[in-house]
């Protein structure tokens, strides 16, 4: 068999309620050159009958199983045995627009730069959807290319894993591993440390469903402390690699959590900036508080901009833009 233009890498696990509606999702796209490889993670429910009769429908589909060893081993063995030039990453809950792959293999062919695709969502069934997903799915909506995946990377994952499309080549050299936090984030976050430009196709291609037996809403590695945990390891590797101290814009819940596992690699604040009338003055920390207007004064120190909220984090950059600070060289924003 000819190599495919694109190999979809699918492990499912428990997936009988989800996996033929995936599957029909996959068979009717408008772009015919792909292979699917589904790796069956030691289902016992109705996957593995599911899957094997699927690949006696059509022979590009592919299934693999093993035991139940978890994602990242499953996300391990597809990867081995896809064949095609890009591999499209897919869950056996969510459902592909038909023109997903067709789009997603313009844009890289389009964007030779790139070494990865995203795209939209749309979220469902709409009863499900709590409103923090719905807020995610809003911030995503902003993400709108390269550059805005790489300035937005600390404030949420800015692409939805089972969107991305990658080069096999890349994808390969980066491979997925357990680092004790999310394996999606980790991929996204290692990829753009090592030079990579993630771009987006501006089109909800993919219906992501909400359920809680996903694995992100049943699996620690996935909650908000990990997230913080991974966040800060990657600044402290990339853009703190060279300091010990930094300004710490911001000091509510998300900047604190941010703070404490920051000093877990040896980075402390210095300055904390904050708009707090009472706060401005004392020392947290052994790090003194100042008022905003102190910024144009700490010219030189890099900067962490850790605020939730999207308005005072625009209002935040565009002080930081007039006093002639540059993103991701002299600040970064996190959430």
């Amino acid at each position: 068999m000819s190599a495919p233009a694109v190999s979809i890498l699918l492990p499912a696990f428990q997936a009988g309620a989800t996996l033929d509606a995936c599957l029909r999702s996959v068979v009717r796209q408008t772009e015919p050159r792909w292979e699917c490889v589904l790796v069956d993670d030691g289902s016992t429910d109705a996957t593995p009958d599911l899957a094997r009769a699927w690949a006696a429908r059509d022979d590009r589909i592919r299934v693999i199983r093993t035991v139940h060893r978890g994602l990242v081993p499953a996300l391990a063995i597809g990867l081995e045995a896809c064949r095609g030039a890009t591999i499209a990453r897919m869950d056996a809950d969510d459902v592909m627009h038909r023109e997903r792959l067709a789009a997603q293999l313009g844009a890289l062919a389009d964007g030779s730069s790139l070494a990865a695709v995203g795209c939209r969502v749309r979220l469902f069934p709409r009863a499900r959807v709590r409103p923090g997903l719905r807020t995610y799915r809003r911030w995503l909506d902003g993400i709108d290319g390269p550059d805005r995946v790489r300035v937005d990377a600390f404030v949420e994952c800015p692409v939805v894993h089972p969107t991305l499309m990658v080069r096999a080549r890349v994808l390969r050299e980066l491979g997925y591993r357990d680092a004790g936090w999310p394996e999606d984030y980790d991929l996204v976050l290692r990829m753009l440390a090592a030079g990579h430009e993630i771009g987006v196709v501006p089109r909800r291609l993919l219906a992501w469903r909400e359920s809680p037996t996903r694995l992100w809403r049943r699996d620690a590695r996935y909650g908000r402390p990990r997230i913080t945990a991974c966040k800060a390891a990657f600044l402290a590797t990339g853009f703190l690699v060279r300091d010990e101290t930094y300004v710490l814009c911001g000091y509510g819940a998300t900047s604190r959590a941010l703070r404490k596992a920051l000093l877990a690699h040896g980075k402390r604040p210095s300055h904390i900036v904050d708009v707090h009338p009472r706060r401005i003055g004392e020392t947290i920390h052994g790090a003194r508080v100042m008022p905003v207007e102190a910024l144009a004064g700490l010219r030189g120190r890099p900067i962490i901009a850790s605020v939730a909220g999207d308005a005072v984090r625009a209002e935040i950059r565009g002080l930081l833009a007039d006093a002639g600070l540059r993103e991701l060289r002299d600040f970064v924003c996190a959430a």
